[in-house]
């Protein structure tokens, strides 16, 4: 779903070596010539939108390019390199993304879903998270699902030292499963609902929320692409916003489109829709979140929290001020898009 990062110094180094990208040019009427939307296969309204394909509709003189990502440190890395315009990471890449010695230039106009049961640490032959000492655990690293695995190891008195941690993406944690080289890995679906089939969910991302480790599905967009074309991305964020109303008012349709989507039947996309918490654009709104232009929300704090778990475990050099989150929040374009 999320959320590979290259290295920090090799990224930094390309934030200056790499072209930013100029962004798509300016069409006729004023709208981008082209949209590039950077995806992942989570059952989440960004897939819903893709199947539809209302922003084709939406923005009929705008190209709209769906390229589909493994993780969201993959994401990062293509914002760097300019790219993409609007993509699709976990709240760790983005905590990173958003921090030095990265610094990217973008911000969150969108949360795609609150992660719950739809990550989760899954192990071949064990009780509970302390019996993994000493075993092999796989997780894409700097994904929400590494962030989740370390707060899991922490709740169990277990440090990163007390196993073995693997960096694997997702198709490649199936494989390794399949063979017999790892005893556990934390993933997220449709990987996950693989390994349930043979193994044991010893804890969810939505148990470690509740225990104030809280991770999302963040929409980062280029913020010189927001400057430029604000009017589209108000486009994409209604579309984004009625994709959660038809999962609300029309689940049959909402898990048939997700279900194109991930090569599942509509009964099957329909529990891993109902695994997520999806929110439309006027809770977003709300202070819990994304919050106002003159009231940044909580998402804000919860991402510098995450930068404090980051920095305890080295993945970060320093923790920045609260208000370099809230700076990233793009809660204009939210509320403009609930406003029309």
């Amino acid at each position: 779903m999320k959320h590979r990062l290259i290295p920090a110094l090799a990224l930094a180094l390309c934030l200056a070596a790499c072209s930013t990208g100029t962004g798509a040019a300016t069409g006729a009427d004023g709208s981008p010539e082209e949209l590039r939307i950077g995806y992942q296969l989570i059952p989440n309204g960004d897939l819903i939108v893709k199947d539809q394909r209302w922003l084709e509709s939406a923005l009929p003189n705008t190209k709209i390019s769906w390229i589909k990502f493994d993780s969201g440190g993959d994401v990062n890395t293509a914002m760097v390199a300019g790219s993409i315009d609007i993509g699709l990471a976990g709240s760790s890449p983005v905590t990173r993304g958003l921090s030095a010695p990265l610094n990217i230039p973008y911000q969150v106009p969108w949360i795609f879903d609150v992660i719950g049961e739809n990550e989760a640490l899954v192990a071949r032959q064990a009780g509970s998270v302390a019996e993994l000492k000493g075993r092999k655990i796989a997780t894409p690293f700097s994904s929400t699902s590494h962030y989740s695995l370390l707060a899991a190891l922490q709740e169990a008195g277990l440090s990163e030292s007390d196993v073995t941690v693997v960096d694997l993406e997702p198709p490649d944690i199936q494989a390794a499963w399949t063979r017999g080289d790892i005893d556990a890995a934390y993933v997220w679906t449709p990987v996950l609902g693989e390994l349930r089939k043979s193994g044991k969910v010893l804890v969810t991302s939505k148990e470690l929320a509740a225990k104030g480790k809280l991770t999302a599905d963040l929409a980062v967009v280029r913020t010189q692409f927001a400057t430029s074309y604000p009017q589209a991305l108000r486009t994409w964020l209604t579309q984004q916003d009625r994709a959660v109303k038809l999962v609300r008012t029309d689940k049959r349709a909402a898990a048939a489109a997700v279900g194109r989507q991930l090569n599942l039947s509509p009964d099957e996309a329909a529990g891993q829709i109902d695994e997520l918490i999806l929110l439309d654009a006027k809770e977003q709104a709300g202070p819990a979140y994304l919050g106002t232009p003159d009231k940044p929300g909580a998402l804000a704090e919860n991402l510098r929290s995450a930068a404090e778990f980051l920095k305890a475990q080295h993945k970060l050099p320093e923790v920045p001020a609260l208000e370099v989150y809230q700076k990233g929040l793009d809660t204009k374009d939210l509320r403009d898009a609930v406003a029309g």
